[in-house]
């Protein structure tokens, strides 16, 4: 009787250190297939919005395309017609979409 006490005590104890193991398993699954990606884009983005300059063609979220007038802190003005500036946020701001290759 105590041995079979000790043997289930054992088998336990594994039981308890694999489930510990798959745990942290997934954890690092979802890092790499989630987290990971999110912060290379966002990196991304930030070496962007750093090396804008004046007279870049850009986009900004809502779908306008325009072409950087000026650079501020946080902010950019950005042409998006002749004689028309309008001053977004810099988060707002983002490089053109590329463009499929037109079928011949």
């Amino acid at each position: 009787m105590v041995q079979l006490s000790i043997l289930l005590q054992a088998q336990g104890a594994s039981g308890g250190g694999s489930m510990l193991i798959w745990l942290i398993l997934i954890f690092v699954v979802m890092w790499l297939l989630m987290v990971r990606p999110q912060q290379k884009q966002a990196k991304k983005e930030r070496e962007f919005r750093e090396n804008l300059k004046k007279g870049d063609r850009v986009s900004i979220s809502g779908g306008i395309y325009g072409k950087v007038h000026e650079i501020a802190d946080h902010t950019i003005d950005v042409e998006i017609s002749n004689g028309v500036i309008i001053t977004v946020e810099k988060s707002m701001v983002q490089p053109l979409p590329e463009q499929p290759a037109a079928k011949k």
